[in-house]
């Protein structure tokens, strides 16, 4: 073990960690980082798999945003955002509000959780400013939203929320979801046979409620789940209908993860608060916007002090240098052909899971849209505790081995996902899957 790492585990806690983990499996000194790939200080260079947390949208170092960065520093780093503005923060927010028609307004903070949570709030508040006492919100089974508490309690996920139950409000989850492989399966463009229980519950749980909360398309830490385009419409349809407010946590599918700008775009709709984050500043600066429509932006606006005052602040809203590289991240997206990348290489990403899943006989439940592919472990370890009572983690060992054989492979429990960097060429498709291929058989035989 190294000096580093030494100094690192008596200090550091890791996020998302079991830290007794990093006895056997010690964390990796990263010195660089350039495109896909992570530069070890022993010489060793991993794919980064899943873009440093589904952020690095553009791989790391790309030179345009390193430049943009560079041009603001030279200007002013951070201000606040209360009662100041300039050009770079009014240009950003300008461009964000043309990706949803009638969400004109951006509220900034530095976080996708804070994002959600003042989505949540704006919900709420507007309607009180109503007169109304609609106070509920839904979500959707497996999601996940963040981790304050507001977002905790909005995540069906019991792994991260049920150490914490007693302090969460209640909210009620939809169940029986049209999951779908990709965007060929029947039920994505017609979900006709299971809306009516799916509308049955939602007519369930209408009195009182303020909002349902949802990651549109794709479900990142539930699993890499992705649901039919036509319950979106039909639920955005719903939603319309009753008063309901739609919050779309685009935090992860935000910005051509699923091969439209906005996931939303898939079924057509445009939600009443869109929040946004990670690829926002490509995973360069810790950033996240939430889009509101002009509709509840008008129920804020009068008089000080008469309720309509949304006083939420976070002390780097707006943060001048996140700006900068968001700016130039839009840029990039459009004149990189990002989008288009995305679409070309599907099917690249798509056929190399299915050949891993072929050769290995280990995976199940293969899937794949955009720039996201995603599998579950099958065999032994898998789904199930060992005789001692300790669960065996096949996929966290799947995970170990890939580290070892080139690629930092981070699985969410059996799961086994890639998330590329949406600029990734065939070249490391085709290595990640030779990687993912020689550590499931190693694991699993």
């Amino acid at each position: 073990m190294s000096d580093l790492v030494s100094r690192d585990l008596k200090h550091v806690w890791h996020p998302c960690s079991q830290m007794r983990d990093y006895e056997a499996f010690p964390p990796l000194e990263v010195v660089g980082a350039q495109g896909c790939h992570l530069h070890l200080k022993d010489g060793r260079k991993l794919i980064d798999a899943v873009s440093s947390w589904w952020c690095k949208s553009l791989g790391h170092g790309h030179p345009r945003l390193r430049a943009a960065l560079s041009r603001q520093m030279d200007r002013f780093e951070h201000v606040i955002l209360a009662n100041t503005t300039n050009d770079v923060i009014v240009g950003l927010s300008e461009r964000l509000a043309s990706l949803a028609p009638g969400l004109n307004h951006v509220f900034y903070a530095g976080d996708g959780s804070t994002a959600v949570e003042v989505a949540a709030k704006l919900a709420l508040h507007a309607r009180k400013i109503q007169g109304s006492g609609e106070s509920r919100f839904l979500a959707l089974e497996n999601g996940y939203h963040g981790e304050t508490a507001l977002t905790l309690a909005l995540g069906d996920l019991g792994l991260y929320r049920e150490a914490y139950r007693e302090v969460l409000p209640p909210v009620s989850f939809l169940r029986g979801l049209p999951y779908v492989d990709s965007e060929s399966h029947p039920l994505w463009r017609d979900c006709s046979a299971v809306w009516p229980a799916l509308e049955a519950q939602l007519e369930e749980n209408l009195a009182g409620l303020c909002a349902v909360v949802i990651e549109p398309i794709l479900q990142g830490a539930g699993g890499m789940r992705f649901y039919s385009a036509d319950f979106l419409r039909r639920l955005r349809a719903w939603t319309r209908a009753r008063g309901v407010y739609l919050i779309a946590d685009e935090i992860l599918t935000g910005f051509g993860r699923t091969g439209t700008m906005l996931a939303c775009e898939h079924a057509g709709i445009v939600a009443d608060i869109v929040c946004l984050s990670k690829g926002l500043t490509a995973g360069w600066l810790p950033m996240s916007a939430t889009l509101v429509s002009d509709e509840i932006y008008g129920l804020f606006y009068g008089d000080y002090g008469h309720g309509r005052d949304f006083l939420h602040s976070n002390t780097f809203a707006g943060n001048a240098l996140a700006a900068a590289v968001a700016l130039e991240a839009l840029d990039v997206y459009r004149d990189e052909d990002i989008l288009g990348q995305v679409r070309r290489n599907g099917p690249i990403l798509a056929a190399a899971m299915d050949r891993v899943a072929r050769t290995t006989g280990r995976l199940k439940n293969v899937r794949c849209l955009g720039a996201v592919a995603a599998a579950e472990l099958q065999g032994p370890g898998t789904g199930h505790q060992t005789k001692t009572g300790q669960d065996a983690r096949a996929g966290f060992q799947v995970y170990r081995e890939a580290v070892s054989r080139g690629a930092l492979l981070r699985t969410l429990g059996d799961t086994v996902y890639w998330l590329l960097p949406l600029n990734a060429g065939p070249e490391v498709v085709s290595e990640l899957e030779s990687i993912t291929t020689a550590s499931i058989q190693a694991v699993l035989g």
